[in-house]
């Protein structure tokens, strides 16, 4: 156990799916899972482990932001044994080209965050999730039958800017970022460290070009078509 993992080793699956939103573990946890059990209470960041097709699968949430993934994602990977971590979250469209709902595979993650550099003394800017297992993501996204746009995201720091910083549209034209989120890069960077696998799906929440947005109810229950590639990849 960990400050901030009660749960005993052995109750954490070697294969993670890890959404921000504690109220979205719960629902994918008695949607999609059988046997549930709650492994993890503390600070209410909820991690159920059960089993879906027989084979068992922990879903635990990140919180926000790349500190708390940060922390979240290196227990998991270092203390818990676990091999595989799927970020299933939200992100915000740059581009016309993606609308709400729209599935969304991450192959980079580009981020003006320390994280890395911090952690480990990493000097790049971007981070990237493992090859083999994102191309296990696209052939199950491909057997579902659900379009999958696979980009190069921002993970964003800061969800409020000010107008004297670069907004949405720098960051495509100079990064070729095409959505923003806030916590892949960091997720990336560990997994890498530590010998481990990561991938981030992401369900489009809200446009910067169209303004369309989803409600929170939505984002926590409605986004099942990134949850079941995530699960589905696990069992293949």
């Amino acid at each position: 156990m960990t400050p901030h993992n009660n749960a005993k080793i052995g109750e954490i699956a070697k294969n993670v799916l890890m959404p921000g939103d504690p109220l979205r573990a719960k629902f994918i946890a008695e949607t999609f899972l059988e046997d549930i059990k709650l492994v993890n209470s503390v600070r209410n960041t909820l991690a159920y482990t059960g089993k879906y097709k027989g084979k068992d699968i922990t879903v635990m949430a990140s919180g926000m932001g790349m500190p708390s993934i940060g922390i979240y994602s290196y227990e998991l990977f270092n203390v818990y044994g676990v091999e595989n971590i799927v970020r299933v979250g939200s992100a915000g469209a740059y581009v016309d080209k993606l609308d709400v709902y729209d599935v969304v595979l991450a192959d980079s993650a580009w981020s003006q965050s320390t994280f890395a550099h911090t952690q480990n003394g990493y000097e790049s800017d971007t981070t990237y999730p493992d090859k083999e297992l994102n191309e296990k993501i696209i052939k199950t996204a491909e057997k579902l039958g659900v379009p999958l746009h696979v980009e190069k995201i921002h993970s964003s720091d800061v969800f409020y800017t000010e107008p004297n910083v670069d907004s949405y549209k720098e960051h495509f034209a100079k990064h070729g970022c095409t959505c923003v989120e806030m916590e892949s890069f960091a997720l990336f960077h560990n997994a890498k460290v530590l010998g481990k696998k990561a991938a981030c799906l992401l369900t489009i929440s809200d446009s910067f070009t169209s303004h369309k947005v989803t409600t929170p109810e939505e984002r926590q229950t409605a986004f099942t078509k990134m949850m079941e590639i995530a699960l589905e990849t696990f069992v293949d």
